[in-house]
């Protein structure tokens, strides 16, 4: 009875997953999907120019550092056209199909790094920003992102009813930032950053592929039959030995960025923690890890260390994980030191720029006291001009005005008083019931009892 129980528990909560993961529910015609995914591989015409177009927004971002700009062209971008192709072709085996998409994609490809690589030179900002920087690195992360980002993107092309998933898709594998940073470094004469941009769209590129073949392959979409099964079975092959020369890479290139963002964090909490001393401060500070060498270098001022307080120091490098590493301390300026003048300048600027922000908010700070204590005893000023006007409209003798909020000093009240204090005066000395008037309306004009009238 109890098994009986169990079974029916699993049974239901197998056809519950089944109901709420069914992909066929809202699954458009296949035959139709495969002729939508088939018209997006071409490059020509509109497409050719609005690729073009998207590149050079692109560009701009990245020149800029603009990351708005650069999700848009991101969004007017029709890359995904054929690598879902190249996918597609794979996953019902058609052949002609693969080489049509891979043929467009290699136009694409090669025309936006041309496109970009023109841009960026003829460009009067030739620096390398942050968002152009970090299209340069590629690691397993990527690849993670292309295969599940190219997932959402073909379930999506799929349905029935459209669908925003594949803009995002767009927005998230970042085809077209990579191939612009592969044109920088095409007009820049930087290898290292053409290879490492264009590897990572290669990734993005593959693993979308590779996405749509499997779900092209789980939704069973038709597939034309093989006459030699032995091609079919090499076919299979190419694409295994493709993905392992893509993520084989990624992964190295992967534990290297974890493994230098560890070695960063633990030197920067040794050098907080450990060469904090009254009379000696740390200028500047280079953190490197290159080709199996670790190194903090730091130049300090103030009070020299002595070697035993340095050796000491030294040894406590083990206790943050970071043994390996070689601390070099630059102390002063004499003639028998090297070191690099760009790390103390870089360091001046950052701790001048510190400083000043820190005294920039202290100001604000200040300010906003200010402006609060302000209205708090109301010192706002009147609208003079104004109240003068409506004056002038019922004492036509009125020549001047002025009233203003003043501090007084010496009242009876603890701390300071404030006083409004007018000054009116007119062509012709008005009378002791005119002047009485003019205060008394002045009184409800500025919403205040406490008015000394001064007339002249």
């Amino acid at each position: 009875m109890k098994v009986s129980k169990n079974l029916r528990l699993i049974a239901s909560i197998r056809e519950f997953l089944k109901d709420r993961f069914n992909l066929d529910e809202d699954k458009a015609d296949e035959l139709q999907t495969i002729e939508n995914l088939r018209k997006g591989i071409e490059f020509r015409g509109t497409n050719l120019w609005v690729l073009i177009f998207a590149i050079i927004v692109a560009s701009v971002g990245l020149n800029v550092n603009s990351t708005a700009v650069i999700i848009g062209a991101m969004l007017i971008s029709p890359l995904m056209g054929p690598i879902m192709g190249i996918g597609l072709g794979v996953g019902i085996n058609d052949f002609e199909l693969i080489k049509r998409a891979f043929k467009n994609l290699a136009v694409a490809a090669g025309i936006s790094i041309l496109t970009s690589a023109l841009y960026f030179f003829i460009s009067p900002l030739g620096e390398a920003r942050s968002e152009l920087l970090s299209r340069t690195t590629p690691a397993i992360w990527d690849v993670l992102i292309a295969l599940f980002g190219g997932l959402a993107g073909i379930v999506a092309a799929s349905r029935k009813h459209f669908s925003n998933v594949i803009p995002g898709v767009a927005i998230a594998t970042a085809l077209m930032p990579p191939l612009c940073t592969a044109g920088y470094g095409l007009a820049s004469g930087n290898i290292s950053f053409f290879i490492g941009a264009f590897f990572l769209f290669f990734i993005n590129s593959v693993f979308i592929s590779f996405a749509t073949l499997i779900i092209v392959r789980f939704l069973k979409y038709p597939k034309k039959e093989f006459v030699n099964p032995t091609t079919e079975k090499k076919v299979k092959q190419y694409i295994l030995i493709i993905i392992l020369i893509t993520v084989i890479p990624s992964l190295f290139m992967a534990y290297n960025i974890v493994n230098r963002s560890l070695f960063e964090r633990n030197a920067n909490a040794f050098i907080n923690n450990e060469l904090t001393f009254r009379n000696t401060h740390i200028l500047s500070k280079n953190i490197i890890q290159s080709e199996g060498k670790k190194l903090i270098e730091l130049f300090m001022v103030g009070e020299r260390l002595d070697e035993k307080t340095i050796e000491l120091t030294k040894q406590k490098l083990e206790k943050y994980g970071i043994k390996d590493a070689e601390l070099n301390i630059n102390q002063g300026i004499s003639g028998d030191e090297k070191f690099d003048l760009s790390y103390i300048r870089a360091g001046l600027i950052e701790d001048l720029y510190k400083k000043n922000e820190e005294l920039l908010k202290s100001k604000e700070k200040k300010i906003e006291l200010l402006e609060r204590e302000l209205a708090r005893a109301g010192l706002a000023r009147y609208p003079v001009e104004e109240i003068y006007n409506e004056a002038k409209a019922q004492h036509s003798n009125l020549s001047q005005f002025f009233i203003d909020k003043v501090v007084i000093a010496g009242s009876k009240k603890i701390g300071l008083d404030t006083i409004s204090v007018a000054y009116a005066k007119f062509t012709t000395k008005p009378g002791a019931s005119e002047v009485q008037r003019f205060e008394n309306w002045l009184i409800a004009r500025t919403k205040t009892d406490k008015i000394k009238l001064i007339i002249q």
